[in-house]
């Protein structure tokens, strides 16, 4: 089974830079989408049922912000919108889909780049993202948790990690929160398989930071430890260029 998350900094822009194709041509069994920047009405369904795909969406009330999306190949058992808290679900943040005793999550985390404000709701987001996935787990034990997370862990998951340490996305209490929320029974997949390599998801649109590939690893596929002797491989599609991100890919045994 193949999962690849990925944020298209809006879907409808990431339609016209050739995602269809380079979907058809990856072929993963489930897609999770962040920042779909729609509404339901928007959405381009057609172009992904044509591929196959069968489309569940969850979207900000605000129009062209945020929204998550999960495209499978297979019809979920249940699609769960949202974790039951308004000022999150407003954002559309959460969408989950169950299949057999598998459920997977497209997860769009806040980010805190526009000031203390928006930090301040990421780190409350975090906590309460956290409590509830525990919760979740209790009933639902086999989670992947694929999406923009906003927050490199380690140094080695950026390429500045001196002048980027007082920057939302490598603060010290983001990362701390990251600490703590592997160590209650979840893997990084990528760092789990890939110890040592040096990846990035995202990349600004200033400075030239992609062709300099002065890029951050902030997008990831995270599994409840139930899961991790299903790993087969993770790993980063740095060539897709429909966003300012690229894909991260989960493959699992079924």
């Amino acid at each position: 089974m193949k999962i690849i998350t990925y944020n298209v900094n809006g879907l409808r822009a990431a339609v016209g830079k050739g995602l269809p194709e380079w979907l058809a041509k990856e072929a993963p069994d489930v897609l999770c989408l962040q920042e779909t920047k729609l509404q339901p009405e928007q959405f381009p369904a057609e172009v992904f049922e044509s591929l196959g795909y069968k489309s569940f969406l969850y979207s900000a009330k605000k129009k062209g912000y945020s929204g998550v999306a999960l495209l499978t190949k297979t019809n979920p058992d249940h699609v769960e919108y949202g974790i039951g808290l308004e000022k999150y679900d407003n954002e559309g943040r959460f969408i989950r889909a169950d299949f057999g005793n598998l459920s997977i999550v497209s997860v769009y985390h806040p980010s805190g780049t526009s000031g203390d404000e928006r930090q301040g709701f990421k780190m409350i987001w975090l906590e309460d993202f956290q409590n509830y996935v525990v919760e979740l787990r209790k009933s639902r034990p086999n989670l992947i948790l694929c999406g923009d997370y906003n927050i490199c862990h380690e140094p080695i998951d950026i390429h500045d990690p001196v002048r980027n340490a007082r920057n939302s996305g490598f603060l010290p209490e983001e990362r701390e929160w990251m600490t703590r929320f592997l160590s209650v029974g979840f893997t990084d997949t990528f760092r789990f398989l890939h110890p040592d390599k040096q990846e990035y998801t995202w990349w600004s649109y200033r400075f030239n930071s992609r062709s300099k590939n002065k890029g951050w690893r902030i997008d990831y596929c995270m599994v409840t430890d139930s899961v991790k002797p299903l790993l087969k491989d993770a790993y980063i599609l740095n060539d897709a260029v429909h966003s300012d991100h690229c894909p991260a890919v989960l493959e699992i045994t079924e």
